[in-house]
């Protein structure tokens, strides 16, 4: 099947927090929600109560890293610590962390877990907020936790004993930070002895990177971590960077001021490339970044990742893009079983 352009001025037309074509009752849905923050902005959520959704208790299939059960779609935390991709919008990441306060924050992962999403992707900054709400529940949402290495080994320990102390459920490195590494050329045995001290505190141990160097160099020295999570989305939209300038770990790059280079527009250069090694890999991939940053509607980056051979999605999400989400997510599952990558966890 062909993938349809998605146009970014038609997408914002659409809503530009929406997630999905529902028409009209979407929309309103969203006008409620935002009405409903505005007139009671501190009101704190009744830990007791479940949201309620029309999405059925297990419909949202799971896999699993290790002996982890995880839903095959995760719920991203930039939007909660306000790491908002903006293109040259100034605004973006105030209004993200105007709107998700505490209490919207709270509302949202309930949602999340209600709709059947069970885990969310964190910086480690981001964890007061996720304690808080785990706090009081019977039934916690899982931590994936991106954490920074150094060669230090016992420094590196520290790092990874203090976030499976605090409760992380999966680590791996930060995708900006390994493409720091791997653009000053860092030595894969730092990676290495990052993965092996994480399997040795009890946790999946997972590489990040936004660059396919990243799993083609830890598949070539044998680096063994339990799962990748790696960019990927399609390049069929507005504001992606021509082919001709592209060039590698422009992502990490400040603005050139050149519209024909990458401008906080694009994190996976290479698409089929990507899709093409990652059928080689017998490892766990969590795809990331799939709606490119809001360029890309969920109906088509959800479908293209896991046809193309992703095991699981992060998607940042505001609460009124959850049940949607996770419909979108319900609908395609399905769909991609006959896909060239075996499903992997």
């Amino acid at each position: 099947m062909t993938e349809r352009k998605t146009d970014r001025r038609c997408f914002l037309a659409r809503g530009i927090l929406g997630a999905a074509g529902v028409g009209a009752a979407y929309s309103s849905i969203e006008e409620n929600i935002l009405q409903a923050a505005i007139q009671n902005p501190d009101s704190q959520p009744n830990s007791t109560s479940r949201p309620q959704t029309d999405i059925p208790s297990g419909s949202l299939p799971c896999g699993k890293i290790c002996d982890v059960s995880l839903s095959r779609l995760f719920i991203g935390g930039n939007l909660i610590g306000g790491w908002a991709h903006s293109r040259d919008l100034m605004y973006a990441s105030k209004l993200f962390t105007s709107y998700n306060t505490e209490s919207k924050v709270f509302e949202t992962l309930e949602l999340a877990q209600a709709c059947g999403i069970n885990t969310i992707q964190i910086d480690p900054r981001c964890w007061d907020v996720v304690l808080k709400y785990n706090r009081n529940r019977d039934t916690q949402i899982q931590t994936m936790v991106c954490i920074s290495f150094t060669p230090d080994k016992t420094a590196m320990n520290d790092i990874i004993k203090r976030q499976v102390d605090t409760g992380a459920t999966l680590l791996y490195s930060h995708g900006g930070e390994t493409d720091h590494f791997m653009m000053q050329g860092g030595s894969m045995d730092v990676i290495g002895q990052m993965v092996d001290l994480i399997k040795a505190q009890g946790v999946p141990a997972g590489v990040g990177g936004h660059s396919l160097k990243m799993p083609i160099a830890c598949e070539k020295e044998h680096i063994d971590p339990d799962f990748y999570v790696k960019t990927f989305h399609p390049d069929r939209y507005w504001s992606a960077t021509p082919v001709a300038g592209r060039k590698e770990y422009d992502w990490m790059q400040p603005n050139a001021g050149d519209h024909n280079a990458n401008n906080d527009s694009m994190w996976c250069n290479d698409p089929e490339e990507t899709a093409a090694f990652m059928e080689t890999v017998s490892k766990p991939w969590v795809a990331f970044k799939v709606m490119a940053a809001g360029a890309i509607h969920p109906n088509v980056a959800f479908s293209y990742a896991y046809r193309h051979g992703a095991d699981f999605i992060i998607a940042g999400m505001f609460d009124f893009q959850v049940e949607a989400d996770v419909k979108i997510a319900t609908d395609t599952l399905p769909k991609t079983l006959n896909r060239s990558r075996p499903w992997l966890g």
